[in-house]
């Protein structure tokens, strides 16, 4: 497809063979990443998972109930490491792919876009680990006198990577407000329109990416109302540019 080619101009059959290569490309930059973060799965270990623990008191164990488990767990800090490393080659190339159906001019929001998606990506992940020791604090004294804070290794991870990956993707929801705004998609008076709606949506994302209890969900709950406050400010500010 040309510099010049309006959308449209490619396939069914091209776009699905692009995507295959984009997905390619993805996977690979994830295994490429996940290979060092397999072999230092044990320092990662120490910073993903213990440090959330830092504000619970008495601190909870940390437990393996089945022989494999360890060295499942092993890959699943591996693969978790190497895609969110991977971010910024994964957005680039879901952008790549999204490019060729925008007009000529609409092409050059693709590397804003890709910059400020992995910026965003960054900032929710590191947003999760301020909120985690808080979350995790609550959550394990919760039964305190009655039961025992004992974590199995395998949950407790993938309560994690859940966690943290959608705190990462509700992150992009100013990404997605710049990006439809200069497409014309949206206006900042529609999303300040819908705002009712957006409450309902917000507690029905909360409920589905998050673990099933009330305080993970308020967790979350509550930074994405400021972020699509924020996306209206930014649809704003696109709009104006345009």
């Amino acid at each position: 497809m040309t510099e010049n080619s309006q959308p449209g101009d490619m396939s069914f059959l091209e776009h699905l063979e692009e995507l295959r290569w984009r997905v390619i490309k993805s996977l690979i930059a994830i295994v490429a990443f996940a290979i060092p973060c397999g072999i230092l799965w044990r320092k990662i270990f120490e910073i993903v998972m213990i440090y959330p623990l830092k504000m619970s008191e008495p601190k909870p164990r940390i437990i393996f109930t089945a022989p494999a488990e360890a060295v499942v767990l092993s890959i699943k800090i591996a693969l978790a490491g190497g895609l969110i490393l991977a971010t910024p080659v994964v957005f680039y190339q879901l952008w790549s792919f999204i490019a060729p159906g925008l007009y000529k001019k609409e092409r050059s929001i693709v590397l804003p876009a890709v910059v400020a998606s992995t910026f965003c990506f960054a900032l929710g992940v590191g947003f999760s680990y301020v909120v985690l020791p808080f979350m995790v604090r609550f959550l394990s004294t919760y039964g305190e006198g009655v039961l025992e804070p004992f974590f199995k290794a395998n949950d407790y991870m993938a309560f994690i990577i859940k966690l943290v990956l959608s705190f990462g993707l509700v992150f992009e929801l100013p990404v997605i407000s710049f990006v439809l705004t200069k497409l014309g998609v949206i206006t900042p008076q529609f999303l300040i329109k819908q705002f009712r709606y957006a409450v309902v949506i917000v507690f029905l994302l909360a409920a589905v990416l998050t673990p099933p209890d009330i305080v993970s969900q308020s967790f979350l709950a509550l930074p994405l109302f400021l972020l699509y406050g924020i996306s209206i400010m930014v649809s704003f500010l696109a709009g104006e540019k345009k």
